[in-house]
């Protein structure tokens, strides 16, 4: 395969990583794509210096890399995603009287699409093209919380990775594994006054056709609106389900990823 550009490898890689559940190993990888060790290493380094791989010693395996799946995020940005899933927020919005934002990640921020807001309702610091930490927000929690968990890791390797804002929600990589797991069962993520005080946010991921969380669909309400978090939830659960179907995507296991 020595003929074949390097480029080109470097595609059958990514294609191969996107394919599979988890990271995987060098060995593993020159076996399935019948690459030469030595090549497919030297590939790799230069594909992590940009980001598009990253390598977990521990594990001794390789893995998509933020850069992935920012151009991944990219191709959907440029217009079916937000074409999509305008109609569902603006039902959102009349049905529940609530604020509805569609959002993805980008490193580790959430950056907010689309934003449907009801007449007379306070102003949110989340508007289209604000970036906010993702560990914080609804949004990028429910992302976070259905990606490989050796791509959570990578994104957040020490205390330092996160940011503060009003003093609550997770500040270490414990805590964000644990809050993660917790919301990965119960099917939506839930933040209450980490990102502006007076306000909470509950939040549903989409999927692609690999069953990998593209978007996430949320509603934020003043903390003292009368209303369960439950009920948003169920709401905000199935507009993210229908964008799925819309995407031609699957939802996966909740312990898949």
């Amino acid at each position: 395969m020595s003929h074949v550009p390097a480029a080109s490898r470097a595609l059958r890689v990514l294609r191969h990583l996107a394919g599979r559940s988890g990271p995987v190993s060098a060995s593993g990888l020159a076996a399935e794509l019948g690459l030469p060790r030595s090549s497919l290493y030297q590939l790799l380094e230069a594909m992590a210096e940009e980001g598009f791989v990253v390598h977990l010693p521990e594990e001794r395996r390789w893995g998509l890399g933020v850069a992935a799946f920012e151009i991944g995020s990219a191709y959907l940005r440029h217009d079916p995603l937000e074409r999509l899933a305008r109609p569902l927020l603006a039902r959102l919005t009349e049905e529940t009287g609530a604020t509805a934002h569609l959002g993805i990640l980008h490193g580790r921020d959430t950056l907010y699409l689309l934003k449907e807001q009801p007449p007379h309702s306070p102003t949110l610091i989340t508007g289209v093209g604000v970036r906010l930490p993702a560990h914080l927000t609804a949004s990028g929690r429910s992302l976070l919380a259905r990606l490989p968990r050796a791509q959570v890791r990578a994104l957040y390797p020490d205390a330092a990775a996160f940011t503060d804002r009003t003093g609550r929600g997770p500040a270490a990589p414990g805590e964000l594994r644990t809050l993660l797991a917790e919301e990965r069962r119960r099917g939506y993520s839930l933040e209450e006054e980490q990102v502006t005080e007076g306000f909470s946010s509950v939040a549903a991921a989409s999927f692609d056709h690999n069953g990998t969380p593209v978007a996430a669909i949320s509603l934020t309400v003043p903390v003292q609106r009368p209303v369960s978090p439950a009920a948003l939830a169920h709401r905000v659960g199935d507009a993210a389900a229908e964008l799925t179907r819309r995407l031609g995507g699957r939802i996966p296991p909740p312990e898949e990823r």
